[in-house]
């Protein structure tokens, strides 16, 4: 008789613990999902200038149709669950806190910091056959010793791509148009 009060104590414990547990997660979720879209980006005024300037570049037009929005480059991919909470709850609370805190936004010293945050991993979550260009040789040639670096000559991706996002430009630059 014990035995069994114990056991359907503990099934109650379980279904209160889904009860509450499912809503918690799935607003979690759903918070998480909203705010990693480059309109809720553009909803800070000091985050905006770097929207717009994404916008107009190849990481949004381009020939082949893909689209590399915010939480692309500047998070660490969704299927590391935990280190992707723990980075979108820092850059959201360092974010919220500077919109109240700071007096100024300078937009190049914060472009400077996520330069300097970016890891190749960011990069390769959509460049990873990098290697295999076959009609580029060069290009090839030149990230074989990026992705396959020796010791102490270690280069990240934005050392030689530093310029291609968050350029204020008047126009849109689609790559399959430019003048080679």
């Amino acid at each position: 008789m014990m035995l069994m009060k114990k056991h359907i104590k503990g099934l109650i414990l379980i279904g209160v613990g889904v009860l509450l547990g499912f809503p918690v997660f799935s607003m979690t979720y759903y918070t998480m999902v909203r705010t990693s879209t480059p309109e809720f980006c553009a909803s800070c005024h000091e985050i905006q200038p770097a929207v717009d300037a994404w916008r107009t570049s190849t990481h949004v037009n381009n020939a082949q149709g893909f689209v590399a929005d915010c939480m692309d480059c500047h998070l660490p991919a969704p299927h590391n669950t935990a280190d992707f909470f723990y980075t979108k709850t820092l850059h959201g609370l360092k974010d919220v806190i500077a919109h109240f805190v700071m007096d100024e936004y300078d937009r190049e010293e914060n472009r400077e910091k996520a330069y300097a945050s970016f890891k190749n991993d960011q990069c390769m979550k959509c460049h990873r056959n990098i290697l295999y260009i076959p009609d580029k040789r060069g290009a090839m040639l030149a990230h074989r010793d990026v992705v396959n670096a020796l010791p102490g000559r270690e280069k990240r991706c934005v050392d030689c791509h530093r310029d291609l996002v968050h350029n204020t430009v008047e126009f849109y630059q689609y790559k399959q148009f430019k003048k080679l």
